[in-house]
């Protein structure tokens, strides 16, 4: 949590640098957080944009071991900043995701599993002026439907995307 805050801090003061924040259609680039992983945005107009999102995360401890990796689809409503910062803008939305799990506990327990579920979404995101770079934090909560695991609040991370 505080490698997340840091980075969101150090986001926000190279942001304030730069006056206006860039429009965008497309961005791609990596995401750190509860795992590693890669977005994907699309903006389909001045305010709503689609992103996938890419995770994944490996663990292992004292004989519990783990890895999943998950593919998430969202909608997102954005929405200017432009008081606080012009061209910051945060955004809400939702959507689903599936995602693939597998692993062990003391050798006692193996097993693998899939889910499939619903997910929100909220975050800020700011595109700088002067070079095609984007950068979002944000909270994606997850509820597992199919395949257990109920909630699901590790989705969040701080995103880097190259804009084109």
């Amino acid at each position: 949590m505080k490698k997340i805050l840091s980075i969101l801090v150090f986001a926000t003061v190279i942001a304030m640098g730069s006056s206006t924040a860039q429009n965008y259609d497309n961005a791609i680039g990596i995401r750190g957080g509860w795992g590693f992983g890669a977005s994907f945005k699309h903006f389909l107009n001045e305010s709503a944009a689609l992103e996938g999102v890419l995770r994944y995360r490996s663990f292992g401890t004292l004989g519990f071991n783990y890895s999943y990796v998950q593919v998430t689809g969202l909608y997102q409503i954005h929405n200017p900043l432009d008081d606080v910062l012009s061209g910051l803008q945060w955004y809400y939305g939702g959507g689903a995701f599936i995602g693939f799990w597998g692993g062990s506990y003391s050798g006692l327990i193996d097993g693998d599993q899939t889910y499939i579920g619903v997910a929100g979404n909220i975050g800020l995101d700011y595109a700088f002026e002067d070079i095609p770079l984007n950068i979002s934090v944000d909270w994606i909560p997850s509820i597992a439907i199919v395949g257990g695991g109920g909630f699901l609040g590790g989705g969040g991370g701080v995103g880097i995307r190259y804009i084109f």
